[in-house]
């Protein structure tokens, strides 16, 4: 599909420089403050904005032209990391600009996140979403190796700054493939309209229908207390491994070696369902008591991967069942929800992983 390349062209180069960004800012913070908690906070104020605004991103995303807000709103965040990487640089930046950046980072997220959920079915049909799905995580998992490993490095010899500025410069490359995009080819969702009480609509749709209500509360739940790693790992690395910036990089990489391996498997697969989901979780949560116990760093690579690939098979095929269900005018509200279940949960989830790790020590985030 000439379509998908292009996009996913776009989004590889953009999604490294997102990780990037991602492991310097929770370095930059943690390095500021020295403080677990407080890092926890910021990643929380990030995520506030998916909670509140995300499901009324999902009522945007029903109505309009998923393609033209995407231009939009990833433009914004471009310019996001260009003013945060030049206050870093030039040695003027204050926590407190930090979370209001990442607080505005969020607010762009709630809205963009939807859209590109949903956009996923217009532009690759239901036949190939699977596939689509799986390997649009095998991407973002590639780019977790990449980015993080490359920023470990960059903040080791030249800082944070410019792991933000290169973020800035990534976004050019999604914008053009979106602009670029043959759009005979792409078959919209008929607009929901404007009507009141749509969001209301949602909400009842998928709390009267179980094969969406029961992944949602799933991912909620395991979003909440599992997917912190901006939080758990950047302690682990400082506190419970004793192996520095350049260690948490290969850390997060390691997540994204397993995951890759584990989104390909998926892929092949194409099997959804809550069945499929449960054993996800079940692997998930064994792997994680794992590299929690871990006592070097070896084992820990090798711990997060496996709870890589678990991961990425529970949420690809959370994410695949939800859209299959859904009904077209529908879909770009309940992937707002999955949304906010997965990332929307942070703001409770990640003071939480803080204030433990505050309490019990570092390796207490990842057995939480």
């Amino acid at each position: 599909i000439p379509n998908y390349r292009r996009y996913i062209s776009g989004q590889a180069v953009s999604l490294i420089g997102t990780w990037m960004q991602m492991a310097a800012q929770s370095w930059l913070v943690l390095t500021i403050t020295h403080s677990a908690t407080t890092l926890g906070l910021v990643v929380a104020l990030q995520t506030l904005p998916v909670l509140v605004l995300g499901p009324y991103g999902g009522v945007v995303a029903d109505r309009v032209d998923k393609r033209k807000l995407m231009v939009a709103l990833q433009s914004a965040m471009g310019v996001q990391a260009l003013i945060l990487g030049v206050l870093t640089v030039t040695g003027a930046v204050q926590l407190w600009e930090i979370a209001a950046l990442a607080f505005l980072l969020g607010m762009n997220n709630a809205f963009e996140n939807p859209s590109r959920q949903a956009f996923m079915l217009e532009m690759v049909g239901p036949e190939n979403l699977r596939n689509a799905v799986s390997l649009n995580s095998v991407l973002v998992n590639v780019a977790r190796i990449i980015g993080p490993a490359v920023a470990g490095l960059l903040i080791a010899t030249v800082g944070e700054g410019v792991c933000f500025l290169a973020n800035s410069a990534s976004f050019i490359a999604v914008v053009f493939s979106l602009s670029t995009l043959d759009r005979s080819a792409i078959h919209p969702s008929p607009p929901s309209g404007r009507e009141p009480g749509q969001l209301r609509e949602g909400l009842r749709y998928v709390r009267r229908t179980p094969a969406l209500a029961a992944p949602l509360a799933m991912m909620a739940l395991v979003g909440c207390l599992a997917y912190e790693f901006q939080v758990s790992l950047p302690v682990m690395a400082r506190d419970g491994l004793h192996v520095g910036a350049a260690g948490y990089g290969f850390m997060t990489a390691a997540m994204g070696v397993g995951a890759v391996i584990g989104g390909l498997i998926v892929a092949g697969m194409g099997r959804t369902g809550l069945a499929t989901m449960i054993g996800a979780a079940t692997a998930f949560g064994l792997f994680m008591l794992l590299a929690g116990w871990a006592p070097t760093l070896p084992l820990e690579l090798v711990a997060l991967a496996l709870a890589g690939g678990a991961s990425i098979a529970f949420m690809s095929t959370g994410n695949s069942t939800l859209q299959l269900e859904a009904e077209p005018s529908m879909r770009g509200r309940v992937m707002a929800l999955w949304f906010v279940a997965f990332q929307g949960s942070t703001p409770i989830g990640g003071p939480i992983v803080g204030w433990v790790m505050e309490q019990a020590g570092a390796r207490s985030g990842l057995l939480l």
